[in-house]
């Protein structure tokens, strides 16, 4: 019985962060994956696909090449990807890395991070189930939010965002 009390106090608390931060400008900064610094906030100006993910969950690894190739396509729009690895290690980011490099031909890189990294910071709170995306529009606030397999009317929303 307290498990279950402590699951629903835990969901609403998360819920509610979602709320207060839909609100807000979200904070993420922390180093990249490639040792550069990174903050979202110098991206205004540009519409953001936020993706939280990790190599573990199968949906995630799955929507990945549709994201480089929304990515890809939409080169020299102001639009840009970033996806925070939620990965207990960052090793299973490294490996994963590394195999696409291998397979895949990347002619824009987007922003990775790890969120275990020391230096990672964001504001918006658990993310329940992944893939979680965000939506930021050109001055930095978040306009759509999707939990789990992204619909195709959220790249239908960035487009009318550009």
């Amino acid at each position: 019985m307290f498990k279950e009390i402590l699951r629903v106090i835990l969901l609403l608390l998360a819920l509610s962060s979602l709320q207060i931060n839909a609100q807000t400008v979200p904070l993420v900064q922390g180093s990249t994956t490639d040792g550069k610094p990174f903050e979202l906030g110098s991206l205004k100006g540009k519409v953001v696909l936020l993706m939280f993910w990790s190599t573990s969950c199968p949906v995630c690894r799955d929507k990945m090449p549709e994201i480089r190739q929304n990515h890809d396509g939409w080169a020299g729009k102001p639009f840009e990807v970033v996806l925070v690895s939620t990965d207990k290690r960052i090793k299973d980011l490294d490996d994963y890395e590394k195999v696409l490099a291998r397979t895949v031909p990347m002619t824009a890189r987007q922003v990775w991070l790890w969120s275990g990294d020391q230096s990672y910071k964001d504001n918006l709170g658990a993310h329940p189930s992944l893939p979680a995306t965000y939506v930021i529009d050109k001055t930095g606030k978040i306009v759509g939010r999707y939990a789990g397999r992204i619909p195709a009317e959220a790249w239908d929303k960035i487009s009318d965002l550009f």
